[in-house]
């Protein structure tokens, strides 16, 4: 759907993106991630056009972008903008009809969006008196009025309340299960793990990292295996005797635990299991996985740190 190819971007000899690529496929939820002032938002303004890189290229839908292509692309830019006098009904007619939407057809599609986010009452406020959560609501939704088959978010989850957050976090997954491909700009890792196939990490200009989540988190685990079990916690200790060193451990109450144990020597997942087998209960095991904030971390503070 989306390929970036060997972008570079400087500001007043400034270097904001060197050399990046990227491959969006068509349906999927694809997250850019990297800390503030990596480049990311510069990235996604040279997809859209509002600004022109000074070396490489975009490809949409299999050929060179064009001007016309920004029509099939929905953009939800970090800094906010809506026209504060309008009421929300009519900023929504105005922006439909920049996107060449005929009259009955906005109508219609804001009548599933006053719905859906229970905005009914609002529709006919001026945007200055709304919330900023409701404001929010307003802004997806003149992003995605016209069904667009690229949706760019940044940071769209700002502003918003838990239940808000999982509303917009359902019609993303909704999007995607219709075919429509979005990219994903936050800092929320928690929300990267729930809902993006396949995420990138730009750090200091540079595509540092990517893949699909679990390509991510894979690279970075660190051979730390969990089990929760029932029984007496010395038995325990002394059933790993010197394979296994124990990592930290939770105690739930009347005889359960949690322990993470990491591996010595040649030991194995399965090595660990056979020892315990017997001296107590397993109630379950498993690897321990980093979560994509132990990703962000690890990928990003040893580049900072050998500065």
């Amino acid at each position: 759907m989306l390929e970036v190819r060997n972008i570079r971007k400087s500001f007043f000899r400034k270097e904001a993106l060197n050399n990046v690529s990227l491959n969006v496929k068509k349906g999927e939820v694809f997250g850019l991630l990297g800390p503030n002032g990596a480049g990311k938002t510069t990235l996604i303004r040279v997809i859209n056009r509002i600004i022109e890189p000074d070396e490489g290229s975009v490809r949409f839908d299999g050929h060179l972008m064009e001007a016309n292509d920004l029509k099939r692309i929905g953009y939800l830019p970090e800094e906010r903008g809506l026209f504060k006098d309008m009421t929300v009904e009519n900023h929504a007619m105005f922006l439909g009809k920049l996107r060449g939407l005929e009259t009955k057809d906005i109508r219609n599609k804001m009548q599933f969006w006053f719905d859906t986010f229970n905005m009914n009452d609002w529709r006919k406020k001026r945007i200055e008196q709304l919330s900023k959560g409701m404001a929010q609501k307003v802004q997806f939704m003149c992003a995605v009025l016209h069904e667009p088959d690229l949706l760019i978010l940044d940071e769209p989850f700002s502003g918003f309340d838990p239940v808000n957050v999982e509303l917009i976090k359902k019609q993303l997954i909704q999007m995607r299960a219709d075919g429509k491909t979005i990219i994903l700009s936050t800092h929320n890792m928690k929300n990267v793990e729930e809902i993006c196939d396949r995420a990138a990490l730009i750090h200091e200009a540079k595509k540092i990292a990517e893949g699909t989540i679990s390509e991510l988190q894979g690279e970075q685990k660190t051979g730390l295996y969990a089990v929760r079990f029932r029984g007496n916690m010395l038995t325990f200790v002394n059933a790993l005797w010197t394979g296994f060193e124990i990592y930290d451990k939770t105690e739930h109450g009347d005889n359960r635990f949690t322990v993470r144990v990491t591996m010595r020597n040649e030991s194995s997942f399965e090595d660990l299991l056979k020892v315990l087998i017997g001296h107590v209960t397993i109630e379950s095991a498993w690897e321990v996985m980093p979560t994509m904030q132990d990703v962000f971390i690890n990928l990003v503070q040893p580049v900072s740190h050998e500065e």
